[in-house]
C-alpha cells in the first residue's frame, strides 16, 4: 500500500496541470488551458460533438483509450486503480427489514451490509452515523447480535429505534455529535464499526476513534471527501504528511464528479441549469463588468421551463443586481457553447477522479495500519450501483 501510495502520489503531482483546476471557471475562456502544451491534445478535444462528449463521460474505459493518443501517461491509472470486487451472493431479508428504504439505496445497504458479516469479526456492531439504522438492521437480523447506532439527528434515532423494536432487533440508537470528544463513549473493544458513505470528517473520526479504542474491526466506504471543516485536506498517515499536495475543498469534490446517470430528464435539467448559469454569469461579465463570481441559490427544477431570461432576472433579484438591457437570446447560446467547452475540459480532469480518492482512501488505510491493524481495499458493488463503491476493511492485529 505504501508503494501505491507513493506511485500515485508522485503521478498526481507530475500531472497537476491535467486535474488540477475546475471546469465551471476555467471556462470563462474560449482557450483550453494545455494549447500551448499539447496543442494535437487540444484539436482533438475541439473536434468532439456534444454527442461525443457525452459518450465519452459515460465510458471511462473508451475515454482512457482515445485520450491516451495525447496523454499515454494516463493508462497507468487503471492498474493502479483496478480494485477487487468482493463476491456476494445476495441476502435473504427478513420481512420488513427493507421498509423505507429506496432501491438502489437498498441495493448499496445489502452489498455493504453482506461485506461486512463475511469479514466480522468481534461480538457486536457499532454503525456510525446510522441515520434511520438500514444498515443496522441487516447486520442485526443477520447476526443476531447488538448494533448500537450511532447519529446526530434526534428524529431519525426515534424512528430508527420505532422501527427496530417494532421487528425485535437489539439495536440501541444513540444520539451524539461525531466531532464531539464525548462520542468515542459509543465504542467499545467487543464492536465491529460499519459505516457506509460516512462524509468527508465523520469518516475521520471513526478512524480516529476506532483505533484508539482497538476495536477489533473497522469496515467502512468513504464519501464526499470535501466536507471538512479545515480549509484544507488534513493528512492523516505519515507517507500523506509527507506529500507535497495540499488539496482544498474544490480538489476534494473532484472524486464526486463522477455520476451515475439518472436518465434523459435528469440529464436534459442538468444541461439546461448549467447552461443558464454559464450564460448569466458571462452576462454579468461582459454587460455588468462584475468579474468576481456570482453564486446563484439553488433553483426549482419547475422554474427552468420559465425560460433562460426569467432565469436572469431571477438570480439577479437573488443578487440585488440590476440587470441592462441585453439580448438574451445572445447570452443563452454564449451559455450553451460555454457548457459544451466545459464538458470538454472535465474530460481531461476525468480519469484522474478515481487516482486522487484512491489516494485519499490510502492515507486513511495507511493510519489504519500505523495504528496496528491489517488492512485490505476492495469494492463492495458495481460503479452502477454507486460509484463510491471502495470499501477500506480494517482487523486488528
Amino acid at each position: 500500500m505504501l508503494h501505491l501510495f507513493q506511485s500515485l502520489d508522485r503521478f498526481l503531482v507530475d500531472n497537476q496541470s491535467l486535474w488540477r483546476f475546475e471546469p465551471f471557471f476555467t471556462s470563462r475562456t474560449n482557450t483550453l488551458p494545455w494549447l500551448a502544451d499539447n496543442t494535437s491534445l487540444c484539436t482533438w478535444l475541439e473536434s468532439l460533438s456534444p454527442e461525443q462528449i457525452e459518450h465519452l463521460k459515460l465510458d471511462n474505459d473508451a475515454l482512457v483509450e482515445t485520450i491516451s493518443d495525447y496523454l499515454p501517461q494516463i493508462t497507468q491509472i487503471a492498474t493502479w486503480t483496478n480494485l477487487p470486487t468482493l463476491k456476494t451472493r445476495g441476502l435473504q431479508l427478513s420481512r420488513g427489514v427493507d421498509s423505507g428504504v429506496p432501491g438502489r439505496k437498498l441495493q448499496q445497504i445489502v452489498s455493504m451490509g453482506e461485506a461486512a458479516l463475511n469479514l466480522h469479526h468481534g461480538s457486536e456492531w457499532l454503525e456510525w452515523c446510522s441515520g434511520k439504522g438500514f444498515l443496522g438492521r441487516i447486520l442485526a437480523s443477520q447476526s443476531g447480535q447488538a448494533v448500537t447506532s450511532f447519529e446526530y439527528q434526534q428524529a431519525l434515532c426515534e424512528s430508527g429505534q420505532h422501527e427496530a423494536d417494532k421487528q425485535g432487533l437489539t439495536m440501541k440508537f444513540v444520539q451524539g455529535d461525531a466531532f464531539s470528544p464525548d462520542s468515542i463513549d459509543a465504542f467499545n473493544s467487543n464492536q465491529h464499526a460499519v459505516a457506509l458513505h460516512a462524509c468527508g470528517d465523520l469518516h475521520v473520526s471513526l478512524i480516529h476513534y476506532g483505533s484508539q479504542k482497538q476495536l477489533p474491526a473497522l469496515t467502512f466506504s468513504p464519501c464526499c471527501y470535501h466536507l471538512i471543516r479545515a480549509e484544507t485536506y488534513q493528512p492523516m498517515s505519515d507517507a500523506a504528511k509527507r506529500s507535497s499536495l495540499a488539496l482544498n475543498k474544490s480538489e476534494l469534490r473532484i472524486p464526486l464528479q463522477e455520476t451515475v446517470t439518472g436518465g434523459e430528464r435528469v440529464k436534459r435539467h442538468r444541461i439546461e441549469e448549467m447552461t443558464f448559469r454559464l450564460g448569466f454569469d458571462l452576462l454579468l461579465k461582459e454587460a455588468k463588468g462584475v468579474e468576481q463570481y456570482q453564486p446563484i441559490p439553488s433553483i426549482k427544477k419547475s422554474q427552468l421551463s420559465e425560460g433562460f431570461a426569467a432565469f436572469c432576472h431571477w438570480a439577479s433579484e437573488q443578487k440585488g443586481i440590476e440587470l441592462p438591457e441585453v439580448d438574451y437570446a445572445e447570452y443563452e447560446e454564449k451559455g450553451r457553447q460555454r457548457y459544451w467547452q466545459m464538458e470538454r475540459m472535465s474530460l481531461v480532469q476525468q480519469p484522474f477522479r478515481r487516482a486522487l480518492e484512491l489516494w485519499l482512501v490510502l492515507d486513511k488505510a495507511l493510519y489504519l495500519e500505523q495504528c496496528g491493524y491489517k488492512v485490505k481495499l476492495s469494492q463492495f458493488c458495481s460503479r452502477e450501483t454507486t460509484p463510491r463503491n471502495i470499501l477500506v476493511h480494517a482487523t486488528k492485529r
